[in-house]
């Protein structure tokens, strides 16, 4: 199968955008010891992105909550009076941690914003943790000061021994001065209304450090450069004005202004780079959601007048299947897109056909990449739809290797490998895992195993890590197997995915008591639910009588297990 007519006009497209003496001009560059495409006039930093782009959007309407809507002016004015909270109020200089931890809200975008003006690390907790998840986090980092909702900061006040400063934000007077922190309506109050002094902030300073499951229990703090996150957020814009261009030679009609549903977290990096960093490129609007719902999203998305729709795949399923979607006017919408999780092939026929007009799409990349990896869209993915894409021009190198990091011929499957200016500069604080997951010529080892068609196309069929996704979320199965083994009546426990329509997969397990134990699997369920964020708990527990089988190392056979009981849950064989 040759390359489309649309590959070939994307293509062709990209080409013109980052073509010599344009603002997306792409050159190379030396980064770490690698030689890399980048794009030659890029901002040095996140402070120099914003301070590029916003300007020419400060009217527009850039974020709407509930009953609020704030323009783009309101929320720079905002940052900018956050940033003088941090440094006059606490201190905050270039270098330091900051955390947020709350549930997308306007706050979490200015204070994003506020404390990159000044150079320090932002690090997005993950909202769905609780309070021993949140203080692995907080510690680990060594954050300095934490900007957190309500119920965020009674979790943190939960920490033994932590005496971290908080900045609360939705919270009244009381509630914060009872747990110990200022709400950020007094603390702006208190403050001078902009910083004294902005420091100078380097392409290879850091600018972010997000937690991300791995296979080895303990999440891991990838930890990107401005330069990391910018070029990742250009390369999505590079590919977003391809389109653009393409719609306009098609003679389409183009709204004045894009309009986004803000259904993913912005803890995530899905939400915080191709979401709202491009967003701020392109002066796109954002209708935050209080949380996911496929009705609410629907009302949303008519009476906002939504173009653009991203989410895992679960929401537009979600969409696609509420028995009320034909009761509301979808016709501002142009694409679904979907990312953080498989989307099943059979499903992308059926959202052509249950949204008409409207072009579903998939993206592929990792936190250790700042999202960019490969992406499939429009009649390209109805034509291929088991593939997440070709890589993501134009800073994007992809190659699938064997065990000795050997390229595989075109059609066998191995590792999938990225590299690009991109990626993260490695694990905060963790060398060793670092120089396993990144090469010295510049690779990220995602984990995942996949192939190449002919056409250069990716397919992932498989995960090397021992990691489930459920709804987008990584869980660590090497982390809810410690949970379960905490359990005084339990020997042995294995944990793996198993698949959901809905979600891609839940967590599933299987547990061997002790001698003279008894234990129920709803038994394990409540007791790991004390201390595991919700979506990690297992969903279903089988409690067998013999030991669980075991490799010629000693070890569990997972595989073994997780092939068996993927059937028992399917119903097609008995446990």
């Amino acid at each position: 199968m040759a390359l489309s007519e649309l590959d070939h006009a994307l293509d062709e497209a990209i080409a013109q955008i980052t073509a010599a003496g344009g603002p997306l001009e792409v050159g190379r560059a030396t980064v770490r010891g690698v030689d890399y495409p980048v794009f030659a006039k890029a901002p040095p930093s996140l402070r120099a992105f914003f301070e590029m782009f916003l300007p020419a959007h400060l009217e527009k309407e850039f974020l709407v909550y509930q009953d609020e809507r704030l323009t783009f002016a309101d929320v720079r004015d905002r940052a900018v009076r956050i940033a003088a909270v941090l440094q006059h109020g606490h201190g905050i200089a270039k270098g330091d941690r900051v955390a947020i931890a709350m549930r997308n809200y306007p706050e979490w975008i200015a204070a994003f914003m506020g404390a990159q003006m000044l150079g320090a690390v932002v690090v997005p907790m993950n909202a769905w943790w609780k309070s021993e998840e949140l203080s692995y986090g907080l510690k680990d980092s060594g954050t300095r000061l934490v900007i957190a909702d309500e119920e965020r900061l009674r979790r943190i006040r939960e920490i033994e021994g932590l005496k971290l400063p908080v900045i609360a934000v939705r919270t009244g007077h009381a509630v914060a001065a009872e747990l110990g922190a200022v709400t950020l309506e007094d603390a702006l109050a208190e403050t001078p209304p902009e910083p004294w002094y902005l420091p100078p902030i380097e392409p290879e300073d850091d600018a972010t450090i997000m937690y991300t499951s791995g296979s080895t229990g303990a999440p891991k703090g990838a930890v990107s450069t401005h330069r990391g996150i910018v070029s990742g957020t250009l390369n999505y814009l590079v590919q977003g004005l391809a389109m653009l261009a393409l719609a306009q030679r098609q003679g389409l009609s183009v709204p004045p202004q894009q309009v986004m549903l803000l259904n993913v977290p912005l803890f995530h990096i899905t939400g915080l780079v191709p979401v709202f960093l491009v967003s701020v490129a392109i002066g796109r609007k954002m209708i935050i959601m209080y949380r996911w719902d496929a009705g609410e999203a629907l009302r949303l998305i008519e009476k906002e007048r939504c173009t653009y729709f991203v989410g895992v795949p679960t929401m537009s399923l979600e969409l696609m299947q509420h028995p009320d979607r034909d009761k509301y006017d979808l016709s501002s919408l142009v694409d679904i897109a979907g990312g953080g999780a498989p989307r099943p092939p059979e499903h992308v026929e059926r959202l052509a056909q249950a949204f008409p007009g409207k072009n579903p799409a998939i993206g592929y990349g990792l936190t250790e990449t700042n999202g960019v990896g490969a992406g499939n869209l429009r009649d390209n993915y109805r034509r291929k739809p088991a593939s997440t894409g070709r890589p993501s021009k134009p800073l994007v190198e992809m190659m699938i290797v064997d065990e000795a990091m050997n390229p595989v011929p075109t059609g066998e499957v191995g590792e999938v490998c990225i590299r690009s200016a991109a990626n993260v500069r490695g694990y905060w604080m963790k060398p060793l895992a670092t120089e396993a997951a990144f090469t010295k010529d510049g690779w990220f080892r995602t984990g995942d195993l996949g192939r190449f068609d002919e056409d250069g196309y990716l397919y992932i069929v498989d995960r090397k890590k021992d990691i489930i996704i459920r709804g987008g979320e990584n869980i660590s199965a090497v982390e809810v197997e410690a949970a379960i083994y905490a359990h005084p009546a339990v020997a042995e426990a294995s944990v793996f995915g198993l698949p959901d329509e809905r979600l891609g997969e839940i967590v599933g397990a299987v547990v061997f008591p002790r001698p003279g134990e008894r234990l129920e699997g709803e038994a394990i369920i409540q007791f790991v639910a004390r201390d595991l964020a919700a979506f990690k708990v297992p969903a279903r527990v089988w409690v067998v009588n013999e030991p669980l089988p075991k490799l010629g190392s000693g070890k569990i056979d997972k595989v073994r297990l997780r092939s068996h009981y993927r059937e028992v849950h399917l119903g097609r064989v008995t446990a």
